[in-house]
């Protein structure tokens, strides 16, 4: 018994002697009081509880210890005790996904089972009611459905959610730290077609994710009320291949057939890709946009309205890729004879998903700047179709920046053999980015900082495998803080000169900027997987807030690609990721809304039933919040002919009626979804 417990603690029979034998003496010195004020585990304090009773009161009211035997006693006592917490930790943590410590009390115990029941539990152990506690299904109801429903269901309780005035009360990064996962995260995830199955899940479209849907509606899920709140306006993202490599309709007939049915439930519009690598496909400023005027003549007719992306980047390999569209076959012709132009690994290995942003001001592109080619490609993009511009048809144009059409680094690319929940690794290894840390690195005089970390590990590392990522590790130091802020600031030069050229090019019409949700690692110190991707975010520093005004400073909105939609069962290694998905968004939002940048969201995930849309009202709505704040658009992914059945398409016409802040007549019982 004794040994379990050791195996299971990670403690050596010499230093549980060593530690039961100090708090007797303790005990015996007459310092309980004291060793629990002191901070000591709660292991100690409900030792010292269990023997006060062994403690004899002498006549002048002082105390005397007891003999050496009950001494021994009170040591077996001890020893049972935590063998028996032993088998308790052992069993939660291998079959209850709850991420506890190696040495884990009590403390850790109950706080990890308030949390599931909704609780909110900070740091010092402050302990409340979560305001949305009254949406839980009853005690016997969710005992009942914890014996049928999949582990990381807990019976259907929504608990685990928390609110906006909860998130802000636990603010600081590093502290709000939930062991139980929330019924909505991805169980697996599978490659695109012909890769392979991937080990893990993310919840942002650099991820692997396939389109899974969730199982089943919790019986007792109680709904909210939306009626009268904000109208936030809804846009249903089209197909990747709308517009075929000729830039042709794919499909006139069936979009149309489509189309029709979302203007009858209300849709305000739809979201498409200009994609780049169609548009100026075959030659450098030649242009042809034909397509997409047919596709815009038609949303256009049917009274709807477009967000447009402008995305330099290529598809293929991400979540619900499928078709593949190259950048240009002009770009991929230098990019054989120049590789540098693309994003490169410490290793070597391009990636050629996008360009590099170290070619922003490098004439490399048949005598033009990657800058150059993007402001004529947006240029001539206004000029071909100013009539849908100018007429407000087109109400956004979001601005592609990186892999995916977000602001980051490519820096978990699955061709390259990243698997989540890997830190990923640094992507500044073209020379034209290393000559600008060079430069960086000479201006502090330190040129012997002109290289990337060594000790960062490889894509499949977690942090504490690692000397830069780890506790204490080198991203703290003198060199890790001068690169790291020179990474992520490469990345915000990039955004604010972008965008600059597309406020130009717009003007009046709303641009936005994408930014994905990196949320693993975000539970440790270092948030590793931000740092690779270029948010200098550690839980000492807010990396967001710069990228918040940057955008403003451009009249830019912030897209917001959220991943807190996801199927029910996670992989049992999910708590092992340390990743928050809800802190992460809290935190960026907070972010626009601290520099009054509004702010859109789209899902990453591919959703139909009563449970996923609830939760996606709640990121967009926000029930809970006083301020009573809310999203400009919601943008929802993706238009599948799954959606167009018919009760998937009953649970969406409602998920946009309640969007709208309509009053919807709730059924008094829920379909389920096989």
């Amino acid at each position: 018994m004794v040994t379990d417990m050791q195996k299971l603690l990670g403690a050596s029979e010499e230093d549980e002697e060593e530690e039961m034998d100090a708090d007797v003496k303790e005990e015996d010195d007459g310092n309980r009081g004291s060793h629990a004020a002191s901070g000591s585990s709660n292991d100690e304090f409900m030792f010292h509880q269990s023997s006060m009773q062994d403690q004899v009161d002498t006549p002048g009211g002082s105390r005397r210890s007891r003999p050496v035997e009950e001494k021994e006693r009170t040591k077996l006592r001890e020893r049972h005790r935590r063998a028996i917490t032993a088998r308790i930790l052992g069993g939660l943590r291998r079959h209850g996904n709850y991420n506890l410590r190696v040495r884990a009390d009590i403390n850790d115990v109950i706080a990890a089972l308030a949390r599931e029941a909704g609780w909110v539990v900070l740091p010092d152990g402050t302990t409340f009611p979560s305001k949305s506690q009254g949406t839980k299904p009853p005690p016997g109801g969710s005992s009942a459905s914890h014996q049928s429903s999949p582990p990381a269901l807990r019976g259907g309780s929504l608990s685990g959610h928390r609110s906006p005035t909860e998130l802000n009360t636990c603010r600081m990064k590093g502290v709000f730290a939930p062991t139980t996962p929330s019924p909505y995260d991805v169980q697996s995830s599978e490659l695109v077609g012909s890769l392979n199955k991937a080990d893990g899940l993310i919840g942002c479209p650099v991820d692997v994710i396939n389109s899974k849907q969730i199982l089943e509606i919790p019986p007792n899920l109680t709904e909210q009320d939306f009626s009268g709140t904000p109208y936030v306006p809804v846009y249903v993202m089209l197909p990747l291949g709308v517009i075929n490599m000729k830039c042709e309709l794919a499909d006139r007939d069936g979009l149309l057939k489509h189309l029709r049915i979302l203007k009858s439930i209300q849709v305000d519009g739809v979201k498409v890709d200009c994609w780049w690598g169609i548009a100026e496909c075959h030659s450098p400023q030649e242009y042809n946009w034909n397509g997409y005027r047919q596709l815009f003549q038609i949303v256009r007719d049917l009274n709807l309205k477009i967000q447009v992306l402008m995305s330099f980047h290529e598809c293929g390999g991400n979540v619900g890729d499928d078709v593949c569209i190259p950048l240009p076959h002009w770009v991929a012709e230098i990019g054989r004879t120049n590789p540098d132009i693309y994003f490169t690994d410490r290793e070597g290995r391009r990636n050629p998903e996008c360009l590099s942003w170290g070619i922003d001001k490098e004439r490399v592109l048949r005598g033009r700047t990657a800058l150059e080619v993007y402001f004529d490609y947006m240029r001539s993009f206004r000029i071909e179709l100013a009539e849908f511009v100018e007429d407000g048809v087109i109400s956004m144009v979001e601005i592609g920046l990186g892999p995916c059409g977000e602001l980051r680094y490519p820096s978990c690319p699955i061709k390259h053999g990243w698997r989540y929940p890997g830190v990923g690794e640094f992507q500044c290894y073209d020379k034209y980015l290393l000559k600008s840390l060079r430069k960086a690195a000479e201006s502090r005089g330190h040129p012997f900082w002109a290289r990337g970390p060594e000790n960062a590990g490889s894509y499949n590392s977690q942090p504490q495998g690692t000397g830069f990522f780890c506790d204490g590790g080198d991203y703290d130091g003198l060199y890790g803080r001068f690169f790291l802020k020179w990474y992520s600031q490469v990345l915000i030069d990039h955004a604010d000169k972008v965008l600059s050229l597309a406020k130009l090019v717009f003007d009046t019409s709303c641009i936005a900027a994408k930014i994905p949700d990196v949320h693993w690692w975000y539970r440790t110190a270092s948030h590793a997987a931000e740092l690779t991707a270029g948010f200098y975010n550690p839980s000492n520093r807010d990396g967001y807030a710069e990228i918040a005004s940057t955008l403003k400073k451009h009249g830019a909105a912030l897209s917001f690609v959220s991943g807190e939609v996801q199927v029910l069962n996670r992989p049992d290694d999910f708590s092992g990721a340390l990743g928050e998905p809800e802190a992460v968004a809290w935190q960026v939002l907070n972010a626009a809304w601290d520099t009054d940048t509004p702010i859109a969201r789209e899902n990453s995930l591919p959703c139909h039933d009563r449970v996923g849309f609830n939760k996606m009202l709640e990121s967009v709505k926000f029930p809970n919040d006083p301020d009573r704040k809310h999203l400009s658009s919601f943008a929802y992914s993706r238009l599948v002919p799954a959606l167009m059945e018919g009760h998937n398409l009953v649970e969406f016409d409602r998920f946009v009626k309640k969007l709208h802040g309509e009053a919807v007549m709730d059924h008094q019982h829920h379909h389920q979804q096989v």
